[in-house]
């Protein structure tokens, strides 16, 4: 730490060649924050208690023995601490999210209205059924809207994310092909698909074989048809792809697959590109899990737990998890029990503890009656033109390497050719920080060298697109004329670049007092 004249303590990554340096360390109203446990101090606190009565400890010895070193602050500064941070984050509210295949768009305040209201938010796990008909009604709209839309005839609604999703959907493939006495070893992931697939894959015990893509950054149906067999469970496919375009040939490969005995599964992390437009079942697709932040606007994390419900194929609904919610003549139901019936005869068995997400359930329900089926399909349509503008208004200053096969779908693909010598995409990104944007996603698809993957969503407006397309075509101009003062940016961010790798490797997790740390020494 260092301390200039006599005021706050800032620290030496804030302190850069050529620009002022302040007394305090803030930049204007970009105020300078200290970590927690350097602002405060055990003997502070925002709350007064009366000191408590010694009572007989139940610990069994294990009483702590010394303060555990907590920070305190009085009732201001913990405010004031938050709230400088928050300033120090970027939010969908403050910008456009052009981070590709993680389909950041607007959560609308309808949606969080509706999430709040009482029965909704303090809903209880464990309350009795005859007291939750509402929101299992709730659960049963929503299930029969995904189902509608994606064409699939069952839907589980208990996957908490798309990770989980895909294990759901694999765990179903591997209970039918036991049902049939048929154990498969093998599933094949196209090198477009999603990094989650393979591993999802591996984490079943199924051996992943990647399937090349061709020319044109879709899968190469004569590698794949030539590799099928009767060792082959599934095809997990990700459609649109993650180098934004559409598996024209889908049909063709769920076709082939099925002649082999084998199941397809979809990743659906890319349906905000097609809703309203295409239906999966049509396809041929079996399984496909459903990100509901993606596709209908709930919150990413912070909002959570999350939801990945995942619709199912006539061939596969029998096996899928359970509870479920089922209607009756009597009301809702939620079935958590195997049974004999259509859909559930067989079930895998139960993935979670409980069954719903309900502040997920009831902003995607309402994100979606409030578009209604004509809505989405513009949903999809703007997404597709928002992509299609942010590619071509790029692709003279950067690479588009699939620029030539035609419109992408929902996120723009671009790469680092044409750079001066020495010159990243992680310069570029680091750029875009000073112009006051997330960096987009960066390196991912990986058969495309440097990439810089966009999606701009359909909730931008043309004026916020073009802002974004203005400041990337800079930070692009300068990356290809070697400008060196990208080499060291972000200059105006609270933080200056760092080492990322060393990060990732020797992450420091712990803080630990200095003065502590020299008297150690």
């Amino acid at each position: 730490m260092n301390v200039l004249s006599e005021g706050r303590p800032t620290r030496p990554d804030r302190i850069e060649t050529g620009l002022p340096v302040t007394a305090t360390g803030n930049r204007g109203l970009m105020l300078e924050e200290a970590l927690i446990f350097e602002i405060g101090s055990s003997g502070t606190t925002g709350v007064d208690f009366d000191a408590a009565p010694k009572v007989s400890s139940r610990l069994g010895g294990l009483e702590r023995k010394r303060p555990i070193g907590l920070p305190g602050l009085s009732e201001q500064e913990t405010v004031r601490h938050y709230t400088r941070l928050s300033r120090q984050n970027y939010a969908i509210d403050l910008g456009l999210f052009p981070l590709g295949s993680c389909t950041m768009k607007h959560n609308p305040r309808l949606n969080e209205k509706v999430a709040r209201l009482p029965g909704f938010a303090d809903l209880h796990p464990l309350a009795p059924v005859s007291t939750v008909q509402g929101a299992l009604a709730v659960i049963d709209e929503l299930a029969h809207w995904l189902k509608t839309l994606t064409g699939m005839p069952a839907v589980a609604m208990s996957p908490k994310a798309g990770a989980h999703g895909e294990l759901c959907g694999l765990l179903a493939i591997r209970s039918a092909l036991e049902a049939r006495n048929d154990p498969r070893a093998v599933v094949l992931v196209p090198e477009s698909a999603h990094g989650t697939n393979p591993a999802t894959a591996a984490f079943c015990g199924y051996k992943v074989e990647n399937i090349p893509a061709n020319a044109d950054g879709r899968v190469d149906l004569s590698a794949l048809t030539a590799r099928l067999g009767p060792d082959v469970a599934a095809v997990m496919i990700t459609n649109p792809n993650t180098c934004g375009l559409f598996e024209r040939d889908m049909k063709n490969i769920a076709d082939a697959v099925h002649s082999v005995g084998a199941f397809v599964y979809c990743d659906g992390a890319n349906f905000n590109a097609i809703v309203g437009r295409v239906r999966p079942g049509d396809l041929g697709i079996d399984a496909m899990h459903i990100n509901l932040h993606k596709t209908f606007s709930t919150p990413h994390g912070g909002g959570g737990p999350g939801s990945g419900p995942v619709v199912f194929s006539a061939a596969l609904a029998p096996f899928a998890p359970l509870p479920f919610v089922e209607r009756a003549d009597d009301g809702y139901h939620l079935v958590e029990e195997e049974t004999a019936g259509e859909h559930h005869g067989a079930s895998f068995g139960r993935m979670v503890a409980f069954h719903g997400q309900m502040g997920m359930f009831t902003r995607a329900l309402a994100y979606i009656l409030s578009h209604g089926a004509d809505g989405l399909r513009q949903v999809s349509e703007d997404a597709v033109l928002n992509a299609n503008y942010i590619l071509r208004s790029l692709e003279d200053v950067l690479d588009a390497p699939y620029g030539a096969s035609g419109p992408c779908m929902h996120e723009a693909l671009l790469s680092d050719k044409g750079f001066a010598e020495g010159f990243t995409t992680l310069d570029v990104a680091k750029g875009l920080i000073d112009e006051g944007f997330h960096p987009m996603t960066m390196y991912f698809p990986l058969v495309v060298h440097g990439a810089m993957l966009i999606e701009p969503t359909e909730t931008e407006s043309k004026a916020a697109l073009d802002q974004f397309i203005m400041a990337l075509r800079s930070v692009a101009q300068r990356a290809k004329a070697g400008d060196p003062s990208l080499r060291s940016a972000p200059h105006f961010a609270p933080r200056r670049r760092l080492d990322e790798t060393q990060a990732a490797r020797k992450p420091v997790l712990v803080w630990e007092d200095p003065a502590l740390q020299e008297a150690a020494e």
